[in-house]
This record gives C-alpha cells, structure tokens and sequence, in this order.
C-alpha cells in the first residue's frame, strides 16, 4: 500500500471485501463484457448477421481483461466506454466489429450500476437479518430481565432488557421491508438508446417493431432480471438511486439510534459493548472502557444519512433526456454510501454478538427508583386498609418530594420507603411495603410481548431467509 497518497478509509479499515468486490474494476468491467455478449446473442437471436464463432470469441475473453489496452487508449480518447469497446476489440478481432452495435455508453454503464446496486443490495440484505437474528437471540435471552426505563432519560416505568432489545429490532425490520421492496421493483435499463427513443434498432432490424420489442426482455432475462424500465432517456432515471440511498440511511438511522442506546447503558454500566483483551481505551486513562465500536457506528451512520442527499440533488437536477453532472457524483455517492453501511452492518453484527449484560447494576439502578413507582400500588393498599384516597395522594406526593430531596441534595440512597414506614397515614411497616418492591410487578406485559414478537413477526422473517444466517463479522481496526 502506498503511504504518498490518499487512501479511503471506507476501503482500509470499514467495508468487508466482499462489498469492496462488488465495487470494483473487476466487477465493473466484466460485467460490461457481459452485456456486450447478451447484446451480441440477443441480436443475432433476432436475425442479425453475427455468428457463432463471435460469440464464442466474445465469452472465451469475458473476464480477462486487458486493462493496459483500454487506460492507454481512454488517455488518446478520453472516452471509457469506448476505450474498454476497443480493448475488447484487440482481444476478439473476428467480433470487434459488432461490440455495443446499436448501444450507447449507458447500455454498459446504466445497467451495470443496476446489477451492481442489485447485488450490494443483496449482501446488505444477508448482513441486516443476522443483525436481526443476533438481537432476537439477545431478546429471548433477556426477555423477564427487569430494567429501568426511561423516557427522556429520566427514570420511567420499568421495561425488560429483552423489550427494549425489540425497539431496536423492529427498526430494523422496516429497514428489511423497505430493502426488500426496492430490491423488488428493480429493473435494467436495457438498450434504449441516446434519447431512450431505441431509433438505433429501426435502423439495424429494417423498422420491425415486434422485433425491437424484444430487445430489451431479452437483455433483462439474460442478465438475471424479469424485464426493463419501459421508459427513460438515455440513463435510467435517478430517483432509483434516490430510492436505493434513502434504504441505506434508514439503516443508518437504526443503527444510530442502536448504537446511541448502547454508549448510554454503557456509561450506566448496565449492558456493554464486546472489550478485546488487549484492548485500549484511552492513552492517558488507563481504566477507560469507552464505545468505540458502537461510537463508530454513530459516526458512520452520519455519513450514510447525508451521503443520501446526494442522489436525491442528483435527481432533481437532471436535465431532460439526460446531463453528465450525475456521473462524478454517481461514482462516489453511490459505492461509499455501501461501503459504509457495510462497515455499520459489520459493527453491529460484531457488537449485538458479545453484549455484556449486568444484571446487579441493573437491579441495583432499578431498586434505587422503584420506590417512586411503587407509590400508586402502596397508595391503593393504604385505601384498602381504611385511608382517604386524596389525603394519601397528597401525603406520598410530599414524602416522595422529601426523598427526592434527600437523593439529590443530601448524597443518600433513597429512604422513601422508610418515611412511608414511619408516617401514620400509612398502616404498613417497613417489611410489608419492602414486599411490594418485586420488580416483576412493574414491568407490565414486556416479556410477554417480546415472546409474542419473536413467535409471530420475527420468526416466520427469520425462517423465510433461513439460508442467510449464520454470518459473523470482525472488525478490522
């Protein structure tokens, strides 16, 4: 690797080979000659004069790719499309006379960057359901594990750990959803031509409509695809891109809210991200275990959001039947927004995979505040027991106020339980309103709505992409 230059950080340290792959020269251009070879078979299929032995030519060079030929003809030409269309030329000489007959350049490029979003698409698809798979495991695990809530970040009603590992999964099921219906509605654009008008093939097949029409159902089949756009200009139009981005952030945005989630148990020293052995976490506090995967995921994430922008302006901006000013933009905003989520998928699958759970700390920090949600229950008994319902409202209301005091101003643990003890509104001692203190009381339905949740909606999700699972990931850095 040379240290003189720029290197992408989103290739050195975040996103997995196969991703890196998928982005690459290599899948790029052989997949351009895979085109070239359906274009050649789908008009000779149509009664072009082109042979066999073309063909076989064409296919025996698919992927050895001179790209020596095709960088010194492009810095003569200044033309990609061209160059590689010669390049392929000198390496078949009885079929460089029909490569991209008919064909402009987004023949190749368009339909490319298709199958190629098509197939990052796909692996995104296989990394989110182990996402997925991994926090239900969590889930059942810790699903009558009773925890504090919060909403605000101020102490709330108690949850399960279990219930709040659901929140975060659920996010990522409309991710899955939304992934799985772009991946759907994906189409080639096939070979429409400079304006997408296809005036190319009236001229190669004579005007025979019916023939011309089954061009492009041909190419789709070819390449893996049900059918083509029905109509574009030159390109397909943007907004594919615009939808295929705005899947990504939305992962995005799942990840981040994950991975904010998890930074904040992990200062409450309630759940914590995997720590390696060896692993440091500052250079100057020794003792320091900081986020640093669940951070990085945050900080990712980040980028995926507003790198979604840019297909959108990208969009809007296009001018007519087509303008180039998407190309530049195209070949950054694209791949590093997969590149990315590539990365973010990798963190979290490594970090939902070694969550430490603390159950003291947990029962500890819940106990601490249970007594403030405990007051309607204790209330209620004292009304059983002969009390006026408004007098003890008011009274608990004080004492509540007092052992909040006592908490915040004074340093104490909180006594609540014990001034309800001593106060004679109340007919209960310490041992009776100590019974009320079982966190199970509190927690509502959670463990049977997480039970519920894996059984009817995340199983049969699981089950259906079955084949996917069992993905594992480590992070390079």
């Amino acid at each position: 690797m040379g240290t003189d230059r720029y290197q992408s950080p989103l290739s050195e340290r975040y996103a997995s080979r196969e991703m890196q792959y998928i982005f690459s020269p290599d899948m790029k251009f052989r997949t351009w000659r895979r085109l070239w070879i359906a274009l050649a078979e789908t008009e000779k299929e149509l009664g072009l004069n082109i042979t066999d032995e073309q063909i076989a030519e064409l296919r025996a060079h698919k992927d050895d790719i001179n790209y020596d030929v095709a960088k010194a003809r492009e810095a003569q030409v200044r033309h990609d499309v061209m160059s590689h269309v010669y390049a392929y030329g000198v390496q078949c000489p009885k079929a460089k006379g029909i490569i991209h007959l008919g064909a402009t350049s987004c023949y190749v490029g368009d339909n490319t960057d298709i199958i190629v979003m098509n197939e990052a698409l796909k692996l995104v698809r296989t990394k989110l359901v182990n996402v997925i798979a991994e926090l239900a495991e969590f889930a059942d695990e810790n699903k009558d594990l009773p925890t504090l809530a919060f909403t605000h970040f101020q102490p709330a009603q108690p949850t399960t750990v279990g219930k709040r590992a659901t929140l975060w999964m659920n996010e990522f099921m409309m991710d899955l959803e939304d992934l799985e219906y772009v991946m759907s509605t994906l189409k080639l654009l096939g070979s429409k031509g400079t304006t997408g008008t296809q005036a190319s093939f009236l001229e190669l097949f004579d005007g025979d409509q019916k023939t011309i029409d089954k061009i492009d159902p041909m190419i789709a089949k070819k390449m893996g695809f049900k059918e083509c756009y029905p109509v574009s200009g030159q390109t397909y139009s943007r907004k594919v891109d615009t939808r295929v981005c705005n899947v990504l952030s939305g992962i995005a945005a799942s990840a981040h809210k994950f991975s904010n989630d998890i930074r904040l148990l992990q200062h409450l020293k309630e759940v914590e991200e995997p720590f390696e052995k060896n692993q440091i976490g500052s250079s100057a506090m020794a003792y320091k275990r900081n986020p640093m995967r669940s951070e990085r995921i945050a900080s990712l994430s980040r980028y995926v959001m507003i790198d979604a922008l840019n297909p959108a302006i990208t969009s809007a901006t296009q001018w007519f039947e087509r303008t180039l000013d998407d190309s530049a933009n195209k070949r950054l905003s694209i791949p590093e927004a997969f590149l990315a989520i590539d990365g973010i998928l990798d963190l979290c699958l490594n970090v939902v995979d070694g969550l430490v759970v603390y159950p003291k700390v947990i029962e500890k920090r819940l106990r601490s505040e249970l007594p403030f949600m405990a007051t309607e229950n204790i209330m209620m008994d004292a009304v059983k027991a002969g009390g006026d319902r408004q007098e003890l409202h008011e009274r608990i209301r004080e004492l509540s106020m007092e052992a909040g005091k006592n908490v915040k101003v004074n340093g104490m643990d909180n006594n609540l339980l014990e001034l309800i003890a001593r106060d004679e509104a109340f007919p209960m001692d310490f041992e009776q309103l100590e019974e009320t203190m079982d966190p199970d009381k509190y927690i509502g339905r959670a463990g049977v709505q997480v039970r519920a949740y894996l059984e009817q909606v995340v199983k049969p999700v699981l089950d259906s992409h079955k084949e996917l699972l069992g993905v594992k990931a480590e992070i390079h850095v």
